[in-house]
């Protein structure tokens, strides 16, 4: 399960690293084509956005592999999945159900690592 936990880890952490530099970094008229639900948002709203996915990715990681406050992989995971949860009220109120598919996905994924974390398999 150990094994399992850090591939898990590590694709979320890809997943959401990547996401958060381009959502804390690429102009609005960019993001807008790929990410329709960012015209209901300001720019700095995105950029915290991105800058949280960004921290909570590296978070997922780095504490453990570092042996530095190990602690911080499951809190990252639970924020997380509080943004997941954030993520699929906004794209369930835009009616967008693939969306919401994706978000409960990365939401299970990022439950599964904070439970496995904080308690059997934590470091």
């Amino acid at each position: 399960m150990n094994v399992f936990l850090w591939i898990v880890q590590a694709v979320l952490a890809a997943m959401f690293a990547m996401a958060g530099v381009m959502k804390s970094t690429q102009p609005k008229e960019k993001l807008v084509g790929q990410m329709p639900w960012r015209a209901d948002f300001s720019q700095g709203t995105v950029r915290f956005i991105g800058v949280v996915e960004l921290a909570a990715g590296l978070g997922l990681v780095l504490p453990a592999a570092t042996d530095i406050a190990p602690v911080l992989t499951p809190l990252a995971a639970t924020g997380l999945a509080v943004v997941m949860v954030l993520a699929a009220i906004t794209h369930a109120r835009r009616k967008e159900p693939g969306a919401i598919a994706f978000n409960t996905v990365l939401l299970i994924l990022a439950v599964l690592v904070a439970w496995g974390r904080f308690g059997p398999y934590s470091f």
